[in-house]
């Protein structure tokens, strides 16, 4: 990864709205109804969650959120990597600079949910080599065999 930039995104570019579609799209072809919990581009924009984008050049190789869930704790929201930049380390960085940025708002904690499913399994040990652990549900997420629940103490 030569020049790689993680930039917070106002996701207003096409660019980012169509890699959100298609993530959404994915998580339909893989995720059972009602136990998919990827955020919309309108419910990314919300004032509680911060987005960014990772570039290289004007290529748009991943991407990945901070949610705020109170002054003390945050969640990880919408990882993605593109599909032909996977297993190039564009998810560490990602998540590299979320969990700088909770440690810098002084959380003590960082949350996430990702799926239980064997398609997830890449996910499930990225997070566990940053140190993130089993937990039960958090915030609004009801317990789901299809959801696992994650997270960090910082």
């Amino acid at each position: 990864m030569s020049r790689l930039q993680i930039r917070e995104d106002d996701l207003r570019g096409r660019k980012i709205a169509d890699f959100l579609c298609e993530h959404l799209e994915n998580m339909k072809e893989i995720t059972p109804p009602g136990s998919i919990h990827a955020l919309d581009l309108e419910a990314l924009r919300s004032p509680d969650i911060t987005f960014w984008t990772a570039w290289e050049g004007d290529e748009l190789l991943g991407c990945g959120a901070l949610k705020e869930l109170d002054s003390r704790s945050g969640e990880v929201k919408s990882m993605r990597t593109a599909k032909t930049h996977r297993r190039k380390g564009i998810a560490s960085k990602i998540l590299e600079h979320i969990i700088k940025e909770a440690e810098r708002r002084a959380y003590d904690c960082l949350n996430l949910e990702t799926g239980a499913l064997p398609e997830f399994a890449p996910a499930r040990a990225l997070y566990i080599r940053y140190g993130f652990k089993y937990r039960g549900s958090f915030a609004e997420y009801i317990d789901d065999p299809n959801s696992v629940f994650m997270t960090k103490k910082l």
